[in-house]
C-alpha cells in the first residue's frame, strides 16, 4: 500500500475531496491523507455535503495542520493548490512532489464545487494511479 498526502492552504475543501476521490476510487493500492500549510480547522460544509451525496465521505476526514503529518513516510506529495506549491516544507520520507492546481470553489455557487470534484476525478486520478499503483 502506497501513501500519497494531498496538501492545500487550508485543508477544507480541495484537499479533502481529493482525499476522499483516491480513497474511494484507489483504495486499493493507495492510501490518501490529507493537510494544510494553513489548516483552517474545518471542512467546507458544501465539500463534505458533495462527498457525502456520492457515497465517499469519511468521518475521519478533518482539517489538519501539515506539522501533524511531517514524519509520515509519503511516497507522493500532491499540492493542489498554488499558495500550498510555493510554501510546502520539505518531507524528510517523501520520494516525489507533484502539482496538479485547481480554483477554490469556496464561497462560489453549490455547482462550482461539483465542477471541482469532476476535474479532480479526471486530472488528478489518472497521475496517482500511473504513480502509485
Amino acid at each position: 500500500m502506497k501513501n500519497v498526502l494531498v496538501l492545500c492552504t487550508g485543508n477544507s475543501c480541495r484537499s479533502i475531496m481529493a482525499e476522499a476521490l483516491i480513497n474511494a476510487r484507489l483504495g486499493e493500492c493507495v492510501k490518501a491523507q490529507s493537510s494544510g500549510v494553513k489548516a483552517s480547522g474545518k471542512v467546507n460544509p458544501n465539500a463534505q455535503a458533495l462527498l457525502e451525496s456520492k457515497g465517499e465521505w469519511r468521518d475521519e476526514y478533518h482539517s489538519k495542520l501539515i506539522e501533524t503529518v511531517l514524519e509520515t513516510p509519503f511516497d507522493l506529495v500532491v499540492t493542489v493548490c498554488d499558495h500550498a506549491k510555493e510554501t510546502c516544507p520539505m518531507f524528510p520520507k517523501a520520494i516525489k512532489n507533484i502539482h496538479v492546481g485547481f480554483e477554490d470553489p469556496s464561497g462560489k455557487a453549490v455547482e462550482e464545487y461539483a465542477k471541482t470534484y469532476d476535474l479532480i476525478e479526471k486530472e488528478l486520478l489518472p497521475i496517482i494511479q500511473k504513480e502509485l499503483c
